[in-house]
């Protein structure tokens, strides 16, 4: 393939995007290490999620092979070829914030770490009564500085893969994956059960968790050099998909906007929510000012637009599934039923996967759905 030829179409398309005046719709895919992890094909070593998530060598090993097979193999409007440098991030999946709180990760054999749920119901004031937490004295934020540290070592002392150098490293902290999603993942199922029968609790615990995420994302954009407040807030919650519309205006916007206010500034804002969420979109975009939404499923494309206006930016495609086991024919016609939905209008869209891309998915599906989008996406070919 020729990457040049690719890069500059790449370049094109995103300049006309960001410029307002776009000539197709963009199209990129969410995609990160589990994908090698979890596929014997490319991870032939048998390297395993506790080995990735306790040794940085592992971990800046499997990163730079993960993204030299991305760059090499999946056609989307990203940058292929070896690129300038190469980038580095402290990954603990999404296990990270309720780890730097104390849980307990669990490592299955053929999924991706997932936090314990604690505390139960016989001690569930445990970390009201505990107070904040001393990030310095938590276990996992401790890791987390000691792989950022180690891999600016190894990029100090010169280290390179394939002839390239290490470029940006980054922390885990410098996002929230939001303040509902944590409750659920330490409470379990009895996160919902103390909204309903137990308001004051789940305030306090709400409080606290949001009060946890400034903190943490202060902490780690200080670490890395960034004002603590920026103009720019993005952030997800994706367990508000359990809640009705009014639920999440009494129970949990306040919330939200306690972190925009706290970490944000005049914007833009954008936020990432997987599942069943579309009926949200509105009081989040009303009362957050969020200009950007990354969607997951299920979306209902022939509403969408409408319902959140020309001027918000909707990332959002094919149900992972469809990607992973339908046919090639299978994922054109659900990417272009996408396209001709009418959430083309207004030229705010980016297509990608719904949402991040499974593991064992054939390559064959992803070079369907880009192929459909360079057809169909022409915006151009959607005005006449």
């Amino acid at each position: 393939m020729d990457f040049s030829k690719h890069n500059d179409e790449v370049k094109a398309v995103w300049t006309a995007y960001r410029a307002g005046n776009p000539i197709r719709v963009p199209m990129t895919f969410g995609i990160n290490p589990r994908f090698m992890l979890l596929d014997p094909a490319l991870n032939p070593a048998g390297v395993t999620f506790r080995q990735y998530s306790d040794d940085p060598e592992a971990m800046l090993d499997i990163q730079l092979k993960f993204q030299e097979w991305v760059r090499s193999n999946i056609l989307q409007d990203a940058p292929m070829g070896p690129p300038d440098a190469w980038d580095l991030r402290v990954d603990f999946q999404n296990y990270y914030e309720a780890g730097f709180l104390g849980a307990d990760i669990y490592f299955p054999d053929d999924n991706v770490p997932v936090a314990r749920p604690f505390p139960g119901d016989s001690n569930k004031r445990l970390l009201l009564d505990r107070g904040p937490i001393d990030l310095d004295a938590s276990p996992l934020w401790r890791k987390n500085i000691e792989f950022y540290e180690y891999f600016l070592a190894r990029r100090k002392e010169g280290f390179t893969y394939k002839g390239r150098p290490i470029g940006g490293v980054v922390p885990k902290g410098l996002g929230t994956d939001g303040p509902l999603t944590l409750f659920m993942s330490l409470r379990g199922d009895g996160g919902l059960l103390d909204m309903y029968l137990d308001p004051g609790y789940f305030h306090q615990m709400m409080s606290y968790f949001t009060e946890f995420a400034v903190n943490m994302v202060r902490k780690a954009r200080r670490i890395v050099g960034q004002p603590e407040r920026q103009d720019a807030f993005e952030f997800a919650d994706d367990s508000i998909e359990l809640i009705s519309a009014g639920d999440y205006e009494s129970f949990v916007l306040p919330y939200h906007r306690k972190l925009k206010e706290e970490l944000g500034g005049a914007g833009p804002h954008s936020i990432h929510i997987c599942g069943d969420v579309q009926r949200h979109f509105p009081a989040i975009i009303r009362e957050l000012g969020i200009s950007s939404i990354d969607t997951g499923f299920p979306i209902n494309w022939s509403t969408l637009r409408d319902e959140v206006g020309p001027g918000v930016e909707i990332a959002g495609g094919p149900h992972v599934e469809i990607l992973r086991r339908g046919t090639s024919d299978e994922v054109r016609t659900e990417t272009q039923r996408i396209l001709q939905s009418g959430i083309m209008r207004g030229g705010r869209f980016i297509m990608r996967e719904a949402n991040n891309l499974a593991p064992l998915t054939p390559l064959g599906n992803l070079r369907a759905m880009y192929e459909t989008v360079r057809r169909f996406g022409n915006h151009d070919v959607r005005m006449r």
